[in-house]
């Protein structure tokens, strides 16, 4: 898995999901359940992970959605 994006931004992170899952684009977001511990505040990040084989098609659909500032760099740090 690579990482696509990391965010706080929770409508962000649905937009992402709607898009990558309208084109068929399996994902997963990561660290959603640290954010019980931390009590919802925002302060970790999410991460959206994407299969190795579907990355380009992904950063694609983004970068079409005017959503490429909130890519990860390409070698996902």
């Amino acid at each position: 898995m690579t990482l696509l994006l990391r965010t706080n931004d929770l409508i962000l992170l649905s937009y992402v999901e709607s898009l990558l899952a309208g084109a068929g684009v399996p994902m997963v977001v990561l660290d959603q359940n640290i954010s019980a511990i931390e009590g919802s505040i925002g302060i970790f990040p999410r991460r959206v992970m994407v299969g190795d084989e579907h990355i380009w098609d992904a950063r694609r659909i983004l970068v079409e959605a005017g959503l490429s500032a909130e890519l990860a760099p390409v070698d996902g740090s």
